[in-house]
């Protein structure tokens, strides 16, 4: 049976920059393998709530309320230490390494032994269909590619959490619709409690789950 407080729970978060208020009060618990969609106006404060979890708010903001994964208050623990995996709009690929070293960077620590470590790459890039891209450059790799590269990249860190920051709002149409489901189908293999912020409908409508909008 599944622990009654396992996955992210937010307790009375709140956040405010000088007077002005951007999240009252805010509570909510998502469970493991679940897809949460946050939707509202530019600057209602979804990627700061995403911050906050992730523990990267910039020190002009005052908030508080509690951050717990799986029953650990994770509320004052620094970023690396909170096991939390976040895609953005951009893929954040570092140019100057190879597609593998790129999703070596991501390998934890208790990885140990070249061989493991590169068995390890190659079965992100299988899963990814990229099969023998480890030599690759980033800059040769389409949109799409690259965006199952940092995908994969944040899987292979082994989060407890997965946050999504408008990762699709770059993409055409199509491929949009490919990578969300991509996207989808790994966070629901692995069990991830996973938050979507999101502004575009279509987004909150394929994720197929619970919305919240905030700055309604």
């Amino acid at each position: 049976m599944m622990p009654a407080d396992a996955g992210l729970v937010l307790d009375r978060v709140r956040i405010a920059i000088g007077a002005k208020e951007l999240i009252p009060s805010f509570d909510i618990a998502i469970a493991p393998g679940e897809l949460v969609t946050l939707m509202g106006p530019s600057g209602c404060g979804k990627s700061t709530l995403l911050a906050y979890i992730a523990g990267t708010l910039e020190p002009v903001f005052v908030a508080d309320g509690r951050v717990a994964i799986d029953g650990d208050d994770v509320t004052n623990l620094a970023p690396e230490r909170r096991r939390i995996g976040i895609l953005f709009q951009d893929d954040l690929l570092f140019p100057h390494l190879s597609v593998g070293d790129n999703l070596a960077f991501a390998l934890p620590p208790s990885l140990r032994g070249r061989d493991a470590r590169h068995a390890a790459i190659a079965r992100a890039l299988d899963e990814a269909e990229l099969p023998h891209f480890a030599d690759r450059d980033p800059a040769t790799l389409s949109g799409g590619e690259r965006a199952r590269v940092a995908l994969m990249r944040t899987l292979l860190s082994a989060p407890r959490v997965l946050l999504l920051d408008e990762p699709f709002n770059k993409l055409d149409a199509q491929l949009r619709q490919d990578f969300r489901r991509f996207v989808f189908e790994h966070a629901a293999e692995r069990g991830l409690p996973t938050l979507l912020v999101t502004h575009d409908a279509a987004d909150a409508e394929a994720a197929d789950g619970r919305v919240i909008v905030l700055g309604a």
